[in-house]
């Protein structure tokens, strides 16, 4: 069930990085509802390879098909297949590292656990996998901005390296504005030496990681659950399964820690009829379900593994070797492609609760408050 994402609205994503296809089987998606492919393909664009210089130069166009499920662009509730054919697979590139280990990749543990690697790329762990997820995001937010008005998720590059942007209203940030730079970061002054910093690293065969924002505007209030199921709970996970992610949190997150309660503490008020509060610390979740304000969290993303430097390291017979450095094609950051993807995993948790608080009520959806 590791390819399985969701309870209601499950996603099954395959293929592999440089394998014939890469795609996703949706279970779940609600009976007639218009959902424009072209929609789904812009989304695949906007995580596409090979956008800009500051991205892998792999030329895939990520042409999205659909096999089943959708007659008339109108979805029949029965399984829709998307597909997306690799196209620009260069499996040699990996011929010598067939029987090597290459540090901090999915190599040695992928063997452990199954006894067998994909000798080329990452195999399932190559964020080329995550094809599959956006696919099916696309089609949830079609679903979801039929249910729940205003909705949608916006995700930004805040900080690489020790460069953090200064963003005063995330809550206004649309995706046109994140989209006006090649690194998705919506501070011009703070973009441009971002930039740089991968640049540089990027010619001295090096990477480099940072954070990710990103917020979930419109959410309904009584999404989550009290336990096991909350809410932030499951966006961790979400966030968490994606390939290079190393941190989480949700809200005031770490920062929370310096605070008093009653410094953190978000106050309720009656604006107008209705139940609103005053700050949001809480990141728009509480006690595991959300509260109708302004969800936000930020992820974590390490310096891309793959880098071109001499390395130590030992093959699958356990002798020590060098690994030298070879032409290849890799992001010197993952940040700017991993924006889109961020927003996937977040409307995928919210389309499978929002089911789930659906199937709670007997259809009435959440409770009004």
């Amino acid at each position: 069930m590791d390819n399985t994402f969701g309870l209601l609205y499950r996603i099954t994503t395959f293929g592999e990085s440089h394998g014939g296809a890469v795609g996703v089987v949706i279970d779940g998606c609600p009976a007639g509802h218009q959902i424009s492919i072209e929609r789904v393909q812009h989304f695949l664009n906007r995580r596409r390879p090979g956008q800009s210089h500051l991205s892998t130069p792999r030329a895939e166009q990520d042409q999205v098909e659909c096999l089943s499920g959708l007659v008339n662009n109108i979805s029949l509730g029965t399984p829709i297949t998307l597909i997306v054919r690799n196209k620009d697979a260069k499996q040699d590139h990996y011929s010598d590292l067939a029987q090597v280990y290459r540090p901090s990749h999915a190599d040695y543990t992928t063997d452990a656990k199954f006894g067998v690697k994909a000798p080329s790329g990452g195999g399932r762990a190559s964020a080329r996998e995550t094809i599959g997820r956006v696919a099916a995001a696309a089609v949830a937010e079609q679903v979801l901005e039929t249910l729940i008005p205003g909705y949608q998720t916006v995700a930004f590059v805040e900080s690489v390296k020790d460069i953090k942007a200064d963003i005063q209203s995330p809550e206004s940030i649309s995706r046109e504005q994140v989209d006006q730079t090649p690194l998705r970061c919506p501070d011009e002054s703070s973009q441009r030496a971002m930039e740089a910093c991968i640049v540089a690293a990027k010619k001295k065969g090096d990477s480099v990681g940072g954070t990710i924002f990103c917020g979930i505007k419109n959410c309904l209030p009584g999404l989550g659950a009290p336990v096991f199921d909350k809410l932030e709970a499951d966006l961790a996970k979400a966030m968490m399964s994606l390939p290079a992610s190393k941190g989480f949190e949700v809200g005031s997150g770490f920062s929370a820690t310096q605070l008093f309660g009653s410094e953190h503490n978000d106050e309720f008020e009656n604006q107008g009829g209705k139940i609103r509060t005053r700050s949001n610390r809480s990141g728009g979740i509480q006690g595991g379900i959300s509260n109708g304000e302004f969800i936000y969290l930020r992820v974590a993303f390490k310096p891309v593994a793959t880098i071109f430097k001499d390395q130590a390291s030992v093959d699958r017979e356990g002798q020590e070797v060098v690994m030298k450095p070879k032409a290849g094609r890799h992001d010197p950051c993952v940040l700017p492609r991993a924006v889109p993807m961020i927003e996937a995993m977040a409307t995928l948790v919210i389309m499978d609760h929002y089911l789930r608080q659906l199937a709670f009520t007997h259809g009435r959806g959440p409770h009004k408050v």
